[in-house]
């Protein structure tokens, strides 16, 4: 099983470049128009769909959790030397878990987060961008998705 996630995009090449990058990996499917990647680990059908517009972080945030704090800064370490700007938060309180994680912002404005899970804690107290309300913008789409 894989999770699917689409998103829209404004720019199919920047954001090929950028979504190889984070995934240290190449879509195996290219059109004018879309772009899909099929990743293992973590198991993931992941697609690009270019738009004429998008607005915003449309959703909250994606993410991927590792299973140690080393591997959080492997990721941090290989992006930045990728020439990305890395937002660094560690030991935080984010829905509730202490985590040390760090974020990366694609083209369009989506949060990515790599996180390890120190613990679980009681409270939803946040010292984190994680769960911060977003705006929300609803969109009405009649169209048939495609993966």
């Amino acid at each position: 099983m894989k999770v699917h996630v689409g998103i829209n995009v404004t720019d199919l090449n920047q954001s090929i470049e950028f979504y190889s990058k984070v995934f240290n990996a190449e879509p195996v499917k290219v059109k004018e128009d879309y772009a899909k990647f099929l990743l293992e680990d973590p198991g993931l059908n992941f697609t690009l769909n270019l738009k004429d517009e998008v607005s915003g972080n449309q959703v909250g945030h994606f993410g991927f959790q590792v299973e140690n704090r080393e591997e959080v800064f492997q990721h941090k370490e290989r992006l930045e030397k990728l020439g990305f700007f890395a937002r660094e938060e560690m030991d935080v309180t984010c829905c509730y878990a202490t985590q040390d994680k760090f974020w990366v912002t694609d083209p369009d404005g989506n949060e990515w987060e790599f996180f390890y899970t120190k613990a679980d804690v009681e409270s939803m107290k946040t010292d984190s961008s994680c769960c911060t309300p977003q705006p929300v913008k609803i969109e009405i789409n009649n169209s048939s998705c495609c993966s």
